[in-house]
């Protein structure tokens, strides 16, 4: 007689049952799949909003509250988020133009770089490299193009997310409560599992997104002020790099203090690389003060969840990526302990934050 693990007993007297369950999943995922990206968005949103939901409640019914939220998140958040992006997209558009025209003046920029020691040749670097350049211009033209050829499809994903928003608002509770009863996991498990991605989604959306928000508003506040051309491309430029890790503000503000330079703005341009690597420092107080001192990432999860969500989710994959990393490693942690007992790390290793979010905050269940 084999004695390998013992199937779980739900497993054994309802094979025919559990089939059933596991090809309903199945087919369930295959219809989400194609608006995946959507839903996740919308989980996202409701996350966000769902304390506004709970205060509405006081005065209005749990329906009336959730479509008020769903009304002006429309309103508010995703008509102003189209209206920004498709300007952003128009002011890159431009300033492509503007290279191809010869409005910047190379041969000032190449002055300036060899006042500080640095002789680049930037037309023969233009032209090593044209092939790049024009492929990289076509697939932005492309993606445009495809985002007005696909508006019926980005109209249909918005309102599932709208709808999604919408359901988990009203019926949040009772959709989570559903989910734990459903899963064959001990309740001291479900606990930790939802309170360590609690954890998670706070430190990725408030995070990530909220600091981004803050650092590209400070520096597009910066750059209007300095007088630098296409001020929403480059505030939606900053907000995106401000988001991947390794880059940041610092992708936007060095160029535009070096054009500043290089139009014959020098005082303007070394005002705004000075505010620009306030902005850049900001971030070191920002985290702390709008997600405390417990981090709930280290940089592997945040670094291989950002690059890793981005490909898999989409562009909610930025927020969802590092949640899901970070979930696994939770979900993997109560599988361990309930096969072989306690971790290394608890065995005699304090676990107190030690400033990598590795072992520090109740999101790690290690």
């Amino acid at each position: 007689m084999s004695d390998g693990p013992t199937p779980p007993a739900w497993v054994v007297e309802q094979p025919g049952l559990t089939a059933v369950a596991l090809v309903s999943v199945v087919l369930a995922l295959s219809v989400l799949l194609p608006y995946l990206q959507f839903v996740l968005f919308g989980v996202v949103l409701a996350y966000i909003l769902y304390p506004l939901q709970r205060r509405l409640e006081r005065y209005v019914r749990p329906m009336a509250a959730a479509m008020g939220v769903v009304v002006a998140t429309l309103l508010v958040v995703l008509l102003p988020l189209v209206w920004v992006l498709s300007l952003a997209v128009r002011q890159s558009f431009d300033v492509v133009r503007a290279i191809q025209r010869g409005d910047i003046d190379v041969e000032r920029i190449e002055r300036l770089f060899e006042a500080n020691g640095y002789a680049v040749d930037l037309v023969a670097v233009y032209e090593a490299n044209q092939g790049r350049i024009a492929a990289a211009i076509r697939e932005v033209t492309n993606g445009a193009v495809d985002l007005v050829g696909s508006l019926p499809g980005l109209f249909i994903g918005l309102t599932v997310t709208l709808f999604v928003l919408f359901t988990l608002l009203r019926d949040g509770d009772g959709l989570l409560a559903w989910i734990e009863w459903v899963l064959p996991v001990p309740d001291e498990d479900l606990a930790e599992l939802r309170a360590g991605l609690d954890d998670l989604m706070w430190a990725s959306v408030v995070g990530n997104v909220a600091v981004a928000a803050i650092q590209a508003v400070m520096l597009g506040a910066g750059l209007f002020v300095a007088g630098v051309p296409a001020i929403v491309f480059l505030t939606v430029a900053t907000f995106v790099l401000t988001l991947l890790p390794l880059v940041g503000a610092f992708g936007v503000w060095i160029p535009a203090s070096a054009y500043l330079v290089a139009v014959g703005r020098p005082t303007a341009g070394g005002a705004l690389a000075v505010y620009g690597l306030f902005v850049t420092l900001s971030d070191s107080y920002l985290r702390p003060a709008l997600i405390g001192q417990t981090a709930a990432f280290n940089s592997a999860i945040v670094i291989v969840g950002i690059f890793g969500g981005l490909v898999v989710f989409g562009a909610v994959g930025l927020f969802i990526g590092p949640v899901v990393l970070g979930g696994a490693k939770l979900a993997l942690d109560c599988f361990g302990r309930q096969h072989a007992g306690a971790p290394p790390d608890e065995a005699g290793v304090d676990q107190t934050d030690d400033g990598t979010g590795a072992t520090g905050g109740k999101a790690d269940a290690g």
